[in-house]
């Protein structure tokens, strides 16, 4: 019988560069979503025009594209270079 000590340390299967870059991927697709929010009608008769604004068709949408494309980036960063 062995009585070996196996207290190795835990690999993570990204490095920390890799999650700084998740989390900052994370940071702009709940920004895009955040500036999407909103934007209707307290009255259901009443057509509010502001769900059209530049914020909610082009900002957020390309935050959350740029956000995705973050999170592409942190999953193919090599973490040992």
């Amino acid at each position: 019988m062995s009585t070996e000590n196996n207290t190795s340390k835990p690999e993570f299967l990204f490095g920390k560069k890799n999650y700084i870059f998740m989390f900052i991927g994370l940071a702009f697709i709940a920004l895009g979503f955040i500036l999407m929010a909103g934007g209707g009608s307290d009255d259901p008769a009443v057509f509010n025009e502001a769900i059209y604004n530049f914020q909610r068709i082009r900002l957020a949408p390309t935050l959350v594209i740029i956000g995705l494309g973050i999170e592409i980036y942190a999953i193919l960063l090599n973490p040992k270079k």
